[in-house]
């Protein structure tokens, strides 16, 4: 490559104005002006198969339409009974965590959404406070309660939209005074709090009383989640009534628990408008479904049915069909429904497991939307049959990890499904018939990892809830080979041999594949796949006593291993030196071998306070010595972001995120890592979408782009992509980073700038703009990116040229509108194909040419006076080299393709002849007899297709795939060719 093509040449000044301002820091406060990598976007992969839901509604007089809003995703909306959904939040909210949303009856277009799930799991999202829409949900607006934390319900008043209230639960992780129910008169412009507990006791549920609004029923629950434990329950809590629209608040006792109070959930039903349910966690003998049917002045218990309270924390969800009062369905782990008033329940059928809410419309009982920890689905008979939950990208992903094949796929462990593995790329050019096709379930559970075997793609290590298996693609089987032997469920912790979290690394080493390390509070690792485990660690946590307790309490026992405190989570290898590991755990250590675990070293950072969950480790790709640490403590009401760097090992840190140098103050930071093809150039995961830093983390700024507000989970830098993980919205992409590896003080100073392209794969399939759940997939081509501080003032040329400087493809920004000039960084893709063959047809002229055969090539971009050219190479795709396709078999075919091309152009050029000499008047039948040889007849089926149509069919014979053409493409061609040249000469004749 010369200096001439990797330098830009002349800048006419007269076109361009000053250079960019900001540059990239050395040393300096500045940051890279995001103009430099504007063009540079993420695409979602998948899966398709939908994550938790937690609130649903509809709209009574609209049958189709329905609203769900995810734990992780936002808010979506379907207008078509579930067969389609549409994200209808992302640009708007500052949290994909739902709790409630409410419709206005009044006026459908008014809508509310509270942010914050009240099912506070492990990996619960945290609330940001209340939007409004005005408008049907095309446009949101943030009302406030910022602080509100979880927001379990919100009601509307029925002929007021402006009227609303809001059941806060307040922060899932601590006390804080923002909670209890809260109401506003004016459509959230001011609120006040109209019912308030404690700073720890907050309000879950609001019922209006069915025909009389200024009754309210409201239920007040303490619910706060530790890392070692989950708190359901208080003595404050209960069910409390107000007669007067939330001025005044009497609590009500009769026939209710008395003591400890959990979580409670209610329903009213307008067929009895003094009937009033309540699903109430409290101690066993008082634990069930109340029931009063004088509003609420006296209770009784109706019922105890086995899995009505499974988990009271994440449930406790009941609706009163609103044409029946007594019939009632209650969602857990089962789904149950009531046809006698709740003194009976019968266990129904839903999609997936796990239910946690369901609107039924006002105007048919038969027709309502359920939501589940699969997604949400839709009956309209009652349950017997519902929509799909597999077009809804909100899966709730753990981590990520791709394997070796070409292309690549990416894994991690689904909550609420399975592990899970999905393609980079569509691995056929056949696109699959639906979405869920291009996924596939591999060995462990929900929680993940699954880690592909570096060597060889078809073996995948998995982990379920600390139980390692070994999962062969050949057989479909997986192997297990758990640690100890011991299954979790239901210990306390500190009675284990092994304290597996739910979440477990494995790490495979980079410098022998056959080595694997899986994590409790020892390292462990293995030889053969997990047959043998051998421990090459101490306890490596703080495994402080007073955390070593049963999860769940002051009343339901909840040991699933989510709450397992003083665990290794994070376990990574040097890329750079065989034997050296780093670990961090839960509960705050970071240690450090450089022996493969004879010794290690406690290098925890000093200023780190205690109790941080070190989520993810990088050891730098480029210095031994340097490391970074992501680590976070809002599982303890703690938002501050946490990213430390050293340089010595870890005998000291830096913080890398003091709260204004672009990662907000209260950004949890889940995971960091350092690009390997250029030091110092950092990606980080939060708690609400990524940043980037060129500068080894002294600065920081967004990276966003068009990523939907949602947890970061993991990331991987692959074969130059970034691959990344998310709790709410599946697996998203950002193809080909050389951009962000090219940019330096050259770049962002110069007026205009050619980057220099990736090589690109000559691939065969079709692109996806990711519609209805769909998997985006990027068009097949070369992307070749440039930059114009200003915009030039004429027109901008790009040539796509051969190694030996031949011009094989043109464009031009006067007649291509995918030729962008304006200011920025923009991008161009190349097919990598050669011009198709000529049509009368001006929008077609030149598309369908045969494709480039791999090999090396140039692009040229000039601007008036400027001109850059960059050096590029287009590789075969493996799976076609593997399948024994040589270079010498494309370019034969390359050369065919291109003599039938060229023998279209000359049979479409005569069709506008004959075209030409018919319009003026020349009429006479040797023209009309040599049309039809040429062109088949429009009438009639199955006509006889002639000369034009038969060399149209030798180009699909010959172009549907990588291959040297057989003899008979040949020999058909050569009949074809001799023929059109025959008809050529006579129609030569024929128009003298």
């Amino acid at each position: 490559m010369t200096m001439l093509h990797r330098t830009v040449m002349s800048i006419a000044l007269v076109l361009f104005a000053s250079p960019l301002q900001a540059q990239l820091p050395s040393g300096s406060r500045e940051t890279v002006d995001p103009a430099l990598f504007q063009n540079l976007e993420y695409r979602m992969i998948g899966p398709s198969r939908g994550g938790r839901v937690t609130t649903v509604t509809g709209i009574a007089e609209q049958p189709s339409v329905f609203f769900m809003g995810s734990t992780g995703g936002g808010v979506w909306k379907t207008t078509d009974y579930g067969n389609s959904w549409e994200n209808v939040s992302d640009g708007y909210f500052s949290t994909g965590s739902m709790g409630a949303i409410q419709i206005a009856d009044s006026n459908p277009d008014v809508i509310y959404a509270g942010t914050g799930s009240d099912g506070i799991r492990s990996n619960v999202i945290t609330g940001r406070g209340v939007y409004k829409s005005i408008d049907g949900a095309e446009s949101w607006q943030f009302i406030g309660l910022r602080e509100a934390g979880q927001i379990g319900a919100i009601e509307v008043h029925p002929t007021n939209p402006d009227l609303v209230y809001v059941a806060a639960m307040g922060h899932a992780f601590g006390p804080n005074p923002e909670r209890g129910v809260y109401r506003s008169s004016d459509g959230g412009a001011t609120w006040e709090n109209i019912l308030f507990v404690s700073d720890t006791t907050g309000a879950v549920d609001l019922e209006f009383k069915p025909g009389n609004p200024s009754v309210i029923y409201a239920a007040m629950y303490r619910g706060e989640r530790k890392p070692w434990t989950i708190i359901s329950g208080s003595h404050e809590g209960g069910i409390f009534k107000s007669t007067d629209g939330g001025d005044n608040w009497t609590k009500l006792s009769a026939g209710l628990p008395q003591g400890l109070v959990g979580k409670i959930d209610l329903a009213v039903s307008p067929d009895a408008p003094e009937r009033v349910y309540a699903l109430v966690e409290a101690p066993d003998a008082e634990e069930g479904l109340y029931r009063s049917d004088d509003a609420g002045a006296t209770w009784r218990l109706m019922s105890q049915h086995d899995g009505l309270m499974d988990r009271p924390f994440y449930f406790t969800n009941v609706t009163a069909d609103p044409n029946d009062a007594d019939v009632l369905y209650v969602g857990a782990v089962g789904w149950f429904k009531s046809t006698d008033g709740g003194a009976t329940f019968e266990r129904r059928g839903t999609p997936h497991s796990d239910n946690h809410d369901l609107w039924i419309n006002p105007n048919d009982s038969n027709l309502f939307i359920q939501a589940n920890d699969g997604g949400v689905n839709v009956t309209r008979n009652g349950g017997e049959t519902w929509s799909t939950q597999f077009n809804q990208p909100t899966a709730e992903l753990y981590q990520v990890a791709v394997d070796n094949r070409f292309p690549y796929w990416v894994y991690a462990g689904q909550q609420d499904n399975s592990t899970i593995g999905v393609p980079s790329l569509p691995p056929t050019s056949s696109p699959p018939s639906v979405p869920m096709a291009n996924w596939i379930e591999i060995g462990g559970c929900e929680t993940g990892p699954a880690v592909p075997k570096l060597d060889d793609w078809k073996i995948v290590y998995a982990n379920c809830k600390g139980r390692f298996g070994r999962y062969s693609h050949e057989t479909g089987q997986e192997k297990q080979y758990w640690v100890g032997g011991q299954y979790m469920y239901g210990h306390n912790p500190a009675d284990l041999i092994y304290r597996f979290q739910r979440v477990s690394p494995i790490e495979i080493s980079p410098h022998d594949a056959g080595v694997v390390y899986h994590a409790s509070q020892f390292l462990h690792m293995t030889r053969n796949g997990g047959e043998t485990w051998e421990t090459i660690s101490p306890d490596l946590t703080a495994n402080r006593s007073e955390y070593q307790v049963i999860s769940g309490a002051p009343i339901t026992r909840d040991v699933t291993g989510e709450e397992f405190f003083s665990t290794i989570y994070a376990v990574e290898v040097s890329p750079l030196v065989e034997g050296m590991i780093w670990v961090g755990a839960n509960d705050g250590p970071v240690h450090v071998t450089r022996d493969g675990g004879q010794t290690w070293t406690d290098v925890t950072p000093e200023d780190l306070p205690p109790n941080a969950r070190i989520q993810n480790v990088e050891p730098s790709p480029h210095d031994p010595a340097e490391a970074y640490i992501a680590a976070y403590r809002y599982l303890l009401d703690d938002w501050r972001p946490y990213i430390y760097r050293t340089t010595d090992y870890g005998e000291s840190w830096t913080l890398l995120t003091t709260g204004d140098n672009g990662i907000p103050a209260d950004f949890p930071t889940r995971v960091v890592r350092e690009d390997p093809n250029r030091e110092g150039l950092l990606y980080a995961g939060t708690e609400f979408g990524m940043f980037i830093s060129f500068d080894e983390g002294e600065h920081w700024q967004s990276f966003k782009q068009n990523m939907p507000t949602t947890p970061i989970t993991d990331i991987e830098v692959h074969k130059g992509d970034l691959v990344l993980s998310t709790m709410g919205r599946s697996f998203w992409i950002m193809d080909n980073l050389s951009t962000l590896h090219q940019l330096d003080r050259e770049v962002a100073a110069a007026p205009a700038h050619l980057f220099e392209p990736a090589d690109a794969y000559r691939m065969r399939y079709r692109g996806s703009d990711g519609e209805n759940g769909n998997p985006e997939y990027p068009d097949v081509g070369a992307r070749i990116d440039y930059h114009f501080a200003n915009a030039p003032a004429g027109e901008v040329r790009l040539e796509i040229l051969t190694r030996s400087g031949e011009v094989i493809r043109e464009y031009s920004s006067a007649s291509n509108d995918d030729l962008e000039t304006t200011a920025g960084t923009h991008s161009f893709v190349w097919d990598l194909s050669y011009p198709g063959p000529w049509s009368a047809d001006e929008r077609r002229r030149g598309r369908g040419g045969p494709l480039a055969v791999p090999g090396q090539y140039q692009v040229r971009m000039s601007a008036g006076d400027w001109t850059a050219t960059r050096d590029f190479r287009v590789l075969v795709d493996p799976r076609v080299a593997a399948d024994g396709v040589t270079q010498a078999d494309l370019e034969a075919q390359l050369a065919l393709n291109l003599q039938i091309r060229d023998a279209i152009s000359d049979a479409r050029q005569a069709a506008a002849r004959i075209d030409a000499a018919q319009e003026a008047g020349n009429e006479f039948d040797r023209l009309a007899d040599l049309e039809r040889q040429l062109i088949t007849l429009s009438t009639g089926s199955y006509q006889q297709p002639m000369l034009l149509d038969q060399i149209g069919y030798l180009q699909g014979l010959t172009t549907g795939a990588d291959q040297r053409p057989g003899d008979d493409a040949y020999t058909r061609y050569a009949q074809l060719r001799a023929e059109l040249d025959s008809f050529l000469a006579e129609l030569d004749e024929v128009l003298q």
